[in-house]
């Protein structure tokens, strides 16, 4: 069998990169791999038929990193991958906020994108290129997306920017930048960094965007020599009548939207737009005809709304009163759970997060498996969103999509000020649950957390606050908005989230729905933002102003201490018969962090904690001629005591070394169980100790 094979490649940001088509899955509508190194990723397009019934775009995006791509097995009994990992979640998230927006308005035929890592070197990070190639898959195949776009990840390192950064760049890098767009404009901003100013920043911004259009300029060469023609599509227009009649109601509208809280204001929404409708439906029968003259009403009706909304901002209008830079009413309420190690009521406007922080041993760090080299986390923050946090029903069960990406973006702005594990050597655990929610609830999470680590001790390097913005564009004018509502979100043209410390940024996450957001803005959000940042903060610490001094008494305390390297099977024992049986007598966790012979003891009992620790001490020190201990006698023969100095050690106390003078029987000096002073005066090359209980008398005179 014969393919044609279509390859295009460049150099790009200092990596070759390739893109190539027409050899695998040939009954996609588009199918690209593309190449950097020796990582290969795969991604495929299709779209569904079109179903008149769908008032919304149902576009899936999966993403997987096989581990064979790696040449590993999967762990477990089954051998076999499971649920998606998180990362590869967070890669469908980055992949379907860049090309929703970029489909044509009112496009509602089924589209599925399907992203795989084939083959991963170690060096080339595969999500990224899973996006190029799902932009070039859906460039070249029939579907209706008429956009060149790329991705690109930005690393900055020794303060140069570097674009594709190697895995051993990123663990040393300032910054881990995920930006994706077209030649004109970004469209989506995913980051984390070190503090990192605002100037940096948009430095660290422009640079991707150059490299994502030489993406593009790839894309272009790609389409034009494999590209399938596009399906026409022609936008649906609702009938000029009825929106003339609805934009009669324009004024109740905006009076509507004025509508102080959130609730009372869907509710005002919800009984005009029944009016609306009942007005506009009055006299037609029940039946398909009456279902479809509804739904167009609804679109139309929607479309009103954020016409409104856009109008009411860019006249100086915010829904519940504020000014642009306005932040709302902040309340924090500490210590709200008192068997938490640490936790806080964060509430700003009309979103709520109840956040705890929970402090656990070495044993509670994450293992994080996947095609990547297997590490630990010992810090990592768990998001949930509850459908009662909305006043909705809903099933409970395990976290979705947004979920995992609202709680990595929160987990990524405490990232940098928690301290190193050396110096804090707990494993930290925070659960943010949103309990109410009107708007950046995200945000709220990372104010709660970093308060809920403050009251749990943890000596976090600076204080951390998130704010989210938004912007209202129309032509030349634009209204840039502070710490916005959920529905400012909806109708406007930028969700644009920043947290960080009073120093720098430390997350920074944003979707763009204009087709061009110039430096003049960029800068003017993040100024905005610092300002809100700033003020968050000021409201944080005015209730908790440091961290606590010392952890919760709840949380386990702990002893660090380091044996011999050549003393950790010892420590251990056969079959781990030693560690179980110290563990047990003392209610203690321990930890052996290296092959070193660095340990760590971890247990709700200070008390047994430190006797464990001197325990492990004794255990594994080698006695020297000469030191002095209290022995414990623990049988006694003819010729001597025998006598534990240290756990697990004893030595020989002749019997003429029991006292001064002739000693008739050993039992006339000591039994068993009795507690003398001895001292070593040999150690042999077996090992074997002999020790002198006369010699401490002779001193003690």
């Amino acid at each position: 069998m014969t393919f044609n094979k279509v390859r295009v490649e460049a150099i790009i940001g200092g990596k070759n990169i390739s893109l190539e088509t027409g050899q695998i899955a040939r009954q996609a509508h588009g199918s690209v791999l593309v190449t950097m190194g020796q990582t290969e990723v795969f991604s495929g397009t299709v779209q569904g038929p079109l179903k008149a019934e769908l008032d919304f775009f149902p576009l899936t995006v999966d993403y997987r990193e096989q581990t064979q791509a790696a040449g590993k097995i999967p762990g477990g009994f089954f051998k076999r991958e499971g649920r998606p990992t998180t990362k590869e979640i967070l890669t469908m998230r980055l992949t379907d906020r860049s090309i929703r927006p970029m489909f044509p308005d009112n496009f509602r035929r089924e589209v599925q994108v399907y992203g795989r890592a084939f083959g991963y070197d170690g060096e080339n990070n595969a999500d990224v290129l899973s996006m190029v190639g799902c932009f070039a898959s859906l460039g070249i195949s029939n579907i209706p997306f008429e956009f060149e776009m790329g991705a690109v990840r930005v690393g900055m390192v020794e303060g140069e920017l570097i674009a594709f950064p190697t895995e051993e760049q990123r663990k040393v890098s300032d910054l881990d930048l995920v930006l994706a767009g077209t030649s004109e404009a970004i469209c989506m901003v995913e980051s984390s960094a070190k503090q990192l100013s605002e100037e940096q920043m948009l430095d660290a911004l422009e640079f991707g965007h150059k490299v994502i259009g030489e993406l593009c300029a790839l894309v272009a060469e790609f389409k034009e020599k494999a590209g399938k023609d596009k399906d026409a599509f022609v936008a649906p227009v609702a009938d000029p009548a009825l929106v003339d009649a609805i934009n009669g109601y324009k004024d109740a509208l905006a009076d509507v939207l004025r509508t102080e809280g959130k609730k009372a204001g869907e509710v005002a929404k919800s009984e005009l737009r029944a009016s609306v409708i009942a007005t506009l439906t009055a006299g037609m029968e029940a039946g398909d005809a009456l279902n479809a003259k509804t739904k167009e009403i609804k679109n139309v009706y929607h479309d009103l709304e954020n016409l409104v909304s856009r109008e009411a901002v860019i006249g100086g209008r915010r829904s519940d009163g504020r000014g642009p830079t306005d932040i709302r009413q902040i309340t924090v309420n500490p210590d709200i759970i008192t068997r938490n190690h640490g936790s806080v009521l964060f509430t700003r406007g009309e979103t709520q997060a109840l956040v705890s922080t929970t402090l656990g041993t070495p044993e509670d760090e994450m293992i994080i498996d996947g095609i990547d080299e297997e590490y630990r986390k010992s810090f990592y923050l768990h998001y949930s969103f509850p459908s009662y946090s909305v006043g909705e029903t809903g099933r409970m069960m395990g976290p979705g999509r947004r979920e995992i990406g609202h709680g990595m973006l929160a987990e990524r702005a405490l990232t940098p000020v928690v301290p190193d594990n050396a110096k804090f050597p707990y494993t930290i655990r925070i659960v943010s649950e949103i309990t109410e929610s009107n708007g950046s609830s995200s945000m709220a999470s990372v104010c709660g957390g970093c308060l809920s680590m403050m009251l749990a001790g943890v000596p976090i390097a600076q204080p951390v606050a998130g704010i989210a913005m938004g912007l209202v564009k129309e032509g030349d004018d634009y209204v840039v908005l502070s710490d916005i509502l959920g529905s400012e979100d909806h109708f406007g043209d930028m969700d644009f989230k920043v947290a960080g410390t009073g120093l720098g940024i430390t997350a920074l996450q944003m979707d763009i729905k204009v087709k061009g957001l110039s430096r003049k803005i960029l800068e003017e959000a993040l100024a905005q933002a610092n300002a809100g940042r700033k003020h968050i903060l000021r409201e944080m610490l005015a209730i908790v102003d440091r961290p606590r001094a010392e952890v919760s008494t709840l949380a386990p305390t702990f002893a660090v201490l380091k044996i011999p390297a050549e003393k950790i099977g010892f420590l251990i024992g056969p079959g781990g018969k030693n560690i179980r049986a110290m563990q047990e007598e003392y209610k203690a966790r321990i930890s052996i962090m290296d092959e070193e012979g660095n340990i760590k003891v971890f247990g709700s009992d200070g008390d047994k904690v430190r006797k464990c620790a001197a325990a492990i001490s004794g255990m594994c020190e080698s006695p020297a001629i000469g030191s002095r201990y209290t022995g414990v006698v623990k049988a006694t023969r003819d010729f001597g005591a025998f006598i534990e100095i240290l756990p697990g050690v004893e030595g020989l106390c002749h019997i003429s070394e029991l006292a001064e003078g002739f000693v008739d029987k050993v039992e006339d000096v000591v039994s068993p169980g009795d507690e003398v002073e001895v001292v070593v005066i040999n150690v042999d090359d077996r090992g074997k100790i002999k020790l002198s209980h006369k010699q401490t008398l002779a001193a003690a005179e």
